[in-house]
């Protein structure tokens, strides 16, 4: 590239820059642009001006008129599109590149310029792609006039439709609403005749008619106007008579026909679509010669998606209670029945199935209740006499042998005693024998009297001696009594010094609640599990049931005894675990749900009058 240029040059520069500003269209505006610019890049052989589209890039303008061979820069395209940024290729033939820029606007690609260039040294392809830097910022002025451009007709556009409705949408119901509405509408578009009908039960019922409060639905121009209604929501798209462009495949007749009744009008229909369903249409009409431009068709179709929500809505507010509730019920069943939703299908299926299985599945009753488990038999050890404790070699918690020493008493008084009683009775026998030596009957009586009294309180004396030492009557657990801390202490006469149980027999006590006894029966079998033996099961038979209520932590039970039909040695007096009554076998829901019936029939009886 040269700093310095000729006068023919200029001339030439100058006139291309005044076609470049004078471009009448965007494709002269385009070609104008490449064509200046390949003057200004001298180097440049051929240049191509892509427009990105969704399915690729399609050509705009190149240079010259006529390039050799378009597709050589396909893959160039592709790797621009790939890494988003300028790129240089080098070509086969000595001094000749691929160069190619993105227009890059708002995060995405627009435009790209690809171009061939021969150069006589790569530092001139840095100056190339510096112009093409500076030249590309032209076509993003471009394209952000006509960016402004568009949001600007847009933005008119949707005010003029919002300031419409609102206008229209004043009123207080339904009918008056969509009057006001397609009169608005008609006087804001110049047309003749706008109306607007609803769908009902798979038919079009016309609401409403520019410029008239009252219309016959049995006329023809307005029978004509429904069926061209219908027609349109038939097709699911919009109807413009006569089409714009003879190619375009839609069925016209009864718009046609609507033409002719009204002396070859043009008409417009759009079908109002909400909610994934068509709720209606509106229908414009022209005078002939005045057709819709394309700006009127996108006003129509701004004003229709506004619309369409609010005109739903005001219907709805109007229906009676009865056909709201049809209509709500009927849309739950699209909804269920349907395409799509598949979380509320789920839940239908999940709550199908939890009814069926709630209706014929059963299973086994079992009342639950606390249980404790106690002895068969429970024999206590008492002080035979008044005395005190000598030693004490057993406690609760030992299991005992048969016969097994568990406390002894003191018996020094004792021994005491018996040498007292033994002498006493030996010098009764001597007076005993000399009375019977002198023929003294009446004094050998006496003696005798009191010998025999001296035998008896020896005899209980000994007695005593031989109960100092108190056993085990039978072998099992010792539940209380413990001495050691008492040694040498008193006792009194028939004071429980221990309690023994056999570890051959149990029995289950089970608290059951007064609400559930009924079901209980003398004969049931059950299982229990005791807490300090989770992974043991026990089953036990009903054996007994006492007719009297005890209370406890506020609530009544019934006392329900039961025989275990196994016994195993870690079993002990005083466990407490949960036992589990078998009753019968009923439904599921019946068992899950009886306290919350029970809790609900004594509610309501407490409070109806």
């Amino acid at each position: 590239m040269s700093m310095e240029s000729s006068p023919s040059e200029q001339q030439q520069t100058v006139k291309l820059w005044q076609k470049f500003f004078s471009a009448s269209s965007e494709t002269d505006y385009y070609r104008n642009w490449l064509s200046l610019q390949c003057h200004i890049v001298p180097q440049a052989r051929q240049a191509i001006l892509v427009l990105r589209q969704d399915k690729g890039v399609a050509p705009i303008a190149q240079w010259p008129a006529v390039v050799e061979d378009p597709q050589q820069f396909s893959s160039l395209f592709e790797q621009v599109l790939e890494e988003r940024c300028g790129l240089i290729d080098p070509l086969p033939e000595a001094g000749c590149y691929q160069m190619a820029y993105p227009l890059i606007i708002d995060g995405e690609i627009s435009v790209i310029l690809a171009l061939e260039v021969r150069v006589p040294r790569e530092e001139v392809l840095h100056q190339i792609m510096r112009q093409l830097q500076w030249g590309i910022g032209w076509l993003e002025l471009f394209f952000r006039r006509r960016q402004v451009v568009e949001n600007a007709t847009v933005l008119t556009r949707l005010q003029k439709a919002v300031d419409l409705l609102a206008a229209a949408f004043g009123a207080d119901n339904f009918h008056s609403a969509t009057t006001a509405f397609v009169s608005e509408l008609a006087v804001a578009m110049q047309c003749e005749r706008v109306s607007l009908g609803f769908a009902h039960n798979r038919s079009i019922r016309l609401e409403a008619v520019s410029h008239s409060s009252h219309f016959n639905d049995k006329m023809n121009l307005s029978r004509a106007i429904v069926q061209a209604m219908e027609e349109a929501i038939i097709q699911r798209k919009e109807i413009v008579y006569p089409p714009e462009t003879k190619a375009e495949l839609s069925i016209l007749r009864e718009h046609e026909q609507l033409a002719r009744l009204q002396n070859n009008s043009c008409i417009a229909s759009f079908p109002l679509y909400h909610h994934e369903r068509y709720i209606g249409v509106l229908s414009c009409e022209r005078p002939e010669g005045e057709n819709f431009s394309q700006d009127d068709l996108d006003y129509f179709r701004a004003v229709v998606a506004l619309v369409t929500p609010a005109l739903e809505l005001l219907e709805k507010q109007e229906r009676p209670l009865i056909k709201k509730m049809g209509d709500a019920a009927r849309q739950q069943l699209r909804r269920l029945f349907g395409p799509r939703y598949v979380g509320r299908k789920l839940i239908a299926a999940l709550f199908l199935g939890a009814v069926v299985f709630c209706t014929f599945a059963k299973g086994e009753y079992r009342l639950t209740a606390q249980t404790e488990l106690e002895a068969m038999v429970r024999r206590a050890v008492v002080a035979p006499y008044d005395g005190y404790i000598d030693q004490a070699p057993a406690r609760a918690g030992d299991v005992v042998d048969a016969g097994a020493l568990l406390c002894t008493l003191d018996d020094r008084d004792l021994r005491l005693e018996r040498l007292a009683h033994l002498s006493q009775r030996a010098q009764l026998e001597r007076q005993h024998q000399n009375a019977v030596a002198k023929y003294d009957r009446a004094q050998a009586t006496i003696i005798n009297a009191r010998l025999e009294q001296a035998t008896a309180e020896l005899r209980l004396v000994e007695a005593k001696l031989s109960r100092s030492q108190l056993s085990a009557p039978f072998a099992g657990l010792l539940v209380s009594g413990d001495l050691s801390q008492r040694l040498g202490g008193a006792v009194d006469k028939g004071e429980i010094l221990f309690e023994v149980t056999p570890l051959s027999g149990y029995r289950v006590i089970l608290q059951v609640d007064e609400r559930w006894i009924e079901d209980v029966r003398v004969g049931q079998l059950g299982k229990l599990v005791l807490a300090s033996r989770p992974e043991s099961l026990y089953p036990f038979t009903i054996s007994q049931i006492t007719p009297l209520t005890a209370s406890e932590d506020g609530r009544t039970f019934f006392r329900v005894e039961a025989k275990l039909d196994t016994i195993d040695s870690g079993l002990r007096p005083g466990m407490e675990g949960i036992g589990k009554i078998s009753i019968d076998r009923r439904l599921l829901i019946s068992i899950w749900t009886r306290e919350l019936r029970e809790w609900l029939r004594l509610f309501f009886w407490r409070w109806m009058p």
